[in-house]
C-alpha cells in the first residue's frame, strides 16, 4: 500500500426522502473523527494511566458551495431543520468505505464579503452502530 492524496474523495449523504445523493461535487472540504470514549480506570497503586475503551463515535462536518440543482446539496440539507430523520453519511477513498447513520443538526449558510455562498453541515452519529471503514 502506498501513501495517497484525498483526491478523488466521494461523499454521499442520503436526502430526507433516504434517496443516496452524491454530492461530492459540492464539498470544498470536510472534517470527521471515529472517537473512542475512555475511562480512567487508573488504582491509587498506579504510576500511569489505565483506562478502558467505552462506547465508539462518528462526527462530521460538511462544507460546501450552494448549489440548488436538483437532489445536489441544498436538496439534501435544506430539510434539516424540518425532519427529524438519520441519513446515511458514505465517505469514499480509494476503495475504502465508512458508512454511518447521521442526524445533522445545522444547515447553515454563509455569504462573504466577496459575494461566495457557502454551507456547513454538521452530523453526529445517531444509529448505534460502530463505525467501520470497510
Amino acid at each position: 500500500m502506498a501513501k495517497e492524496s484525498g483526491l478523488g474523495f466521494s461523499v454521499i449523504v442520503d436526502d430526507s426522502g433516504g434517496s443516496a445523493r452524491t454530492i461530492s461535487n459540492d464539498i470544498t472540504n470536510l472534517d470527521f473523527a471515529t472517537p473512542r470514549e475512555e475511562q480512567d480506570t487508573t488504582g491509587m497503586d498506579k504510576s500511569a494511566h489505565e483506562r478502558l475503551l467505552l462506547l465508539a463515535d462518528f462526527s462530521v462536518t460538511l462544507n460546501g458551495v450552494f448549489n440548488d440543482a436538483s437532489n445536489m446539496s441544498h436538496d439534501v440539507f435544506s430539510t434539516v431543520s424540518s425532519s427529524s430523520v438519520a441519513r446515511t453519511v458514505t465517505l469514499a477513498i480509494s476503495g475504502q468505505t465508512l458508512a454511518c447513520e447521521t442526524n445533522f443538526s445545522d444547515y447553515a449558510l454563509g455569504r462573504s464579503a466577496s459575494g461566495e455562498l457557502t454551507w456547513s453541515a454538521p452530523g453526529a452519529l445517531a444509529g448505534g452502530a460502530v463505525p467501520t471503514w470497510s
